[in-house]
């Protein structure tokens, strides 16, 4: 790939003042500084209604999916719900298929109340799989999200982290599927010349 890979963020929380938000733009400066091409994709400004199979088109779906697919890279945040993800992250998805994951490298990001994110991850995983992503072995994981960051006008979202290294772990995700989203995912089909 010679031009700058297209990584994008999808922070999959509707609240107000996400930390999942934070965590993604966050990842995205990481991805930014590794010489990608970084978008956000924020659900909170987006009208994406209940997914409905029986209609085409429905509000900004056609866009988000058209930006989705487009991607070479894709950071993808949840809060945990429940020990799973977000129902804005269950609604995205199911607008999107296996033409839109397809090669597509992704990087997986939650965010918890608590202490626990591993199920949330794994559910994340299963279903981007499920649709052809390639999704990378590291993680990111935020236990106990009120209390890792603090107030920093001069820093994203006028956060930032307490723990540098949290914030370190946060960006290399970004920085590691911009690297990989500039090498080939497929070897070349057995017999040709390439």
């Amino acid at each position: 790939m010679s031009q700058a890979p297209t990584v994008v963020g999808i922070p999959a929380s509707l609240r107000a003042q996400s930390y999942t938000a934070t965590a993604v733009k966050y990842a995205l400066s990481g991805a930014a500084e590794a010489g990608a091409t970084a978008q956000l994709l924020d659900l909170r400004e987006q009208d994406l209604p209940l997914y409905d199979p029986d209609k085409d088109e429905q509000g900004d779906s056609e866009a988000i999916v058209a930006t989705v697919r487009g991607a070479d890279g894709i950071l993808l945040g949840s809060p945990v719900y429940h020990s799973s993800y977000s129902s804005a992250f269950k609604n995205l998805h199911d607008y999107c298929s296996y033409d839109d994951f397809e090669n597509t490298v992704v990087g997986l990001l939650a965010t918890a109340g608590g202490d626990a994110y591993s199920g949330t991850l794994d559910h994340m995983r299963a279903t981007i799989r499920g649709v052809h992503g390639w999704v990378l072995p590291k993680q990111a994981g935020i236990p106990n999200a009120y209390d890792q960051f603090k107030k920093d006008p001069d820093a994203i979202d006028g956060r930032s982290f307490v723990d540098p290294d949290l914030q370190e772990r946060i960006e290399e995700l970004g920085q590691l599927v911009t690297v990989h989203a500039r090498t080939p995912t497929q070897p070349p089909a057995v017999g040709t010349d390439d």
